[in-house]
């Protein structure tokens, strides 16, 4: 199964929040992912378990 696929949300929002945070991470590449990953969580109203995959995911690439 390729990469993409195994972290490939299931949900319209959360769907919505992924790609705008790819998006702000690739056109300001200077600002914290963390806070981006906390503004998309608000403005697209996701759910706590929601957050708890958008951050595991797009805040721990960030590490590597």
């Amino acid at each position: 199964m390729p990469e993409t696929e195994a972290v490939t949300p299931e949900g319209e929002r959360i769907r919505k929040a992924v790609r705008w945070i790819c998006e702000t991470v690739a056109e300001h590449p200077e600002r914290d992912r963390k806070s981006i990953v906390q503004e998309a969580e608000i403005r697209f109203d996701l759910t706590p378990r929601e957050c708890e995959f958008v951050h595991a995911k797009l805040t721990e690439t960030q590490k590597g």
